[in-house]
Order: C-alpha cells, then structure tokens, then sequence
C-alpha cells in the first residue's frame, strides 16, 4: 500500500532533523546500518539488492531504514560519500610517500600493492563495492564528490605507472612488455580478489595475497628447469 504524502513529508522531516543529531548513540546505529548495507550489496549487487534485504538484515523494518536515508540510491551513495574518500586521501598520502623514498622500484611495487591490499581488508567491504558496482550506471560519476574519487583513483594508478616505468628506465624491469600492459595486469590480480578475498580467510590475508602475487609477477609461475616455449 502506497505511503501517503504526509507521511513521507513527515519522515523527511524527521530525517532531516536526525542528520543534524551528533550524538554517539544516531552515529553508531547509522555506522552500523552502513557495514550491514554494504554487505548485502556485495552479496546481491546494488540492482538486485532491497531495502527490506537490508532492513532484514540490520533486524528492523523497512520504515525504520527510512530515519536514515530516503532511498536505496541515498544509501549506496552515502557508502562512498562517507567512507571511501578518506580512504582513497589515505591510499595516496602513502604512495606518495612510498615513490618518494629510496627503495627500488620493485621494492616500491611491493609496497603499493600491500598498501592497496590491506586498505581492502580494513575496510572491508565497502572498497571491493567500488570496484564492484558500475559507478557510471548508479550515475554516481555525475556528482561533484563522485568525480572527486575517480580523480583520486586515478592519481593512485598512475602513482604505480610511474614506478614501473622508473622500473622499466633503470633496468630493474623489463623492457619488452609495455608499461601500460604491465599496470593492467597488475591491477587486475588485485582488483580481482573482491570475487574471493575476505577478512578471516583461512590460511590467506592480505600479506599473504601479496606476497603470492608478487612471486607471480616478479618470477612467473614456470619453474627453472622446464624450458621455455620457442
């Protein structure tokens, strides 16, 4: 049955009057509605996840999810609006760093990728929902904070196209493969552990994710002994 008018007026009135609440008990419940919204969409996806999903989850009814945020859209808005900018600020301040120091370029590499691998497992699971969604499809990319994250990913790329063309000029690297090729193949080992990586996994974490993947980049899977294909 449809809600009527003065109701959803009302319910706005209260929820504006509830965003302007500091208190710890408003920030807490709200927190937590956001980590259980979250993971229900990485579940089912934004398109296919509801609002009653969540409210099913969070244990509450639907009317209740509407005291925090107006729409389904509201909310997987305020999952990056709220978290994710000071992580991707946090992500670039120690790249920055990193390709600053005097490590060598696979050192440096290695590095990168730790730092981008433990970011996913402390915040888990609101970065792997980035890279997960279509951002262009929810039209997040048409806001002013949304653009603002993609100029940040961005910047973190190519902070690691950097240092594998550093790796690449000075010999470290090899020189074969382009440099652009190299950072996709990359990316995507890491990027693609939001299909299976969670916090807890037995036997495998973020350090260990890393390792394996740099042993992979760095050596490749042939073994010594086994001839190359000509």
């Amino acid at each position: 049955m449809p809600t009527s008018t003065a109701a959803n007026s009302g319910m706005s009135r209260r929820r504006r009057s509830a965003q302007k609440d500091s208190s710890p008990n408003y920030q807490a419940k709200r927190q937590e509605l956001l980590r259980t919204a979250a993971e229900v969409f990485k579940e089912k996806g934004f398109e296919a996840a509801t609002l009653n999903d969540i409210a099913e989850r969070f244990g509450t009814d639907r009317a209740s999810i509407y005291y925090y945020f107006a729409s389904k859209q509201e909310l997987f808005q305020a999952l990056f609006h709220d978290i994710l900018v000071d992580v991707l600020d946090n992500n670039i301040a120690v790249a920055e760093e990193i390709t600053a120091s005097d490590e060598d370029a696979p050192e440096k590499l290695r590095r990168l990728v730790e730092q981008q691998m433990t970011s996913y497992e402390e915040n888990y699971p609101f970065v792997y929902l980035y890279i997960q969604e279509d951002m262009a499809q929810l039209q997040l990319d048409s806001t002013s904070w949304g653009k603002e994250m993609a100029r940040k990913t961005k910047r973190f790329e190519s902070i690691v196209l950097s240092v594998l063309q550093e790796g690449v000029d000075n010999g470290a690297l090899r020189s074969d493969v382009p440099v652009p090729l190299m950072a996709k193949a990359l990316f995507g080992m890491v990027n693609w552990t939001h299909r299976w990586l969670k916090p807890g996994m037995r036997n495998v974490d973020a350090r260990q994710a890393t390792e394996a993947f740099f042993t992979l980049f760095f050596e490749g899977a042939r073994t010594q002994d086994r001839p190359a294909r000509q």
